[in-house]
């Protein structure tokens, strides 16, 4: 009978104690334990109640800084935040560009996902949110003739249409896809300016649908948008199946 070999195994890998102190307060943060605005402490305290030296507790907590759930106080002592959705969306935008996406990944994200975002603003949009489209677009009106300062406008008209679905969850998924769009439509514009009055046809459309609660019109509307938008960066010149630009990311 011959003996079989003999499994080979890897050694095990201790995770640094920094890691564990982090987990140990993020683990109290997301059970409810503690809450947002509730102390934490000095890191004198936590390196008495952990038993390990400060070097430890003070990368345990940048970590815990970094995610958004503990802010630093003037007089040092450290409590729980909550994290800024763009902070997290940002850092998922840059997974996505070292993921090298392409733009007809981004183009058919955002076709999945505009039909939900305008339905949700439909249902839950208030008067403020319609304000501040209706100031959006005059001002894009305003400046037509300026195509970098169009771009910036209509990235802005559409994070107003998200904050106008008044779901958290909905901004969150959209915001790192959005983070991507914004350089792809200043190209299309710096090189086809003649598409800005296209643009603004589309906005002005989408807004009325808005402040009507047509539905249909909406969907119409926001998909005509989008299909306008992957036309004009292929009139552009650019390869539907290339990587993303690299936004600027704050």
């Amino acid at each position: 009978m011959m003996q079989g070999v003999a499994t080979r195994f890897e050694r095990i890998k201790a995770r640094p104690a920094y890691e564990l102190v982090a987990d140990e307060i993020e683990a109290k943060i997301l059970a409810g334990v503690l809450r947002p605005g509730d102390p934490i402490g000095t890191e004198s305290e936590l390196v008495k109640q952990f038993g390990v030296n400060r070097s430890t507790v003070r990368e345990g907590i940048r970590l815990l800084e970094q995610s958004g759930l503990v802010a630093r106080e003037s007089s040092r002592r450290l409590s729980v935040a909550v994290p800024h959705y763009h902070g997290l969306a940002t850092r998922m935008s840059r997974a996505l560009i070292l993921q090298q996406v392409t733009f007809r990944e981004l183009f058919h994200t955002s076709r999945a996902l505009g039909p939900g975002s305008i339905d949700q603003a439909m249902d839950n949009r208030t008067d403020a949110d319609l304000k501040a489209l209706e100031a959006n677009l005059a001002r894009t009106r305003e400046m037509q003739h300026d195509a970098p300062a169009v771009a910036e406008l209509d990235a802005e008209f559409h994070k107003l249409l998200d904050a106008a679905t008044h779901n958290r969850v909905l901004q969150l998924a959209k915001e790192p896809v959005s983070i991507l769009v914004r350089p792809t439509t200043a190209h299309i514009i710096a090189n086809n300016p003649g598409g800005i009055p296209r643009l603004i046809e589309a906005h002005t459309h989408i807004l009325d649908a808005l402040r009507r609660r047509d539905r249909e019109k909406g969907r119409l509307w926001v998909d005509r948008h989008l299909r306008d938008w992957k036309a004009g960066f292929e009139r552009s010149g650019r390869d539907l199946d290339s990587p993303v630009d690299v936004p600027e990311v704050t």
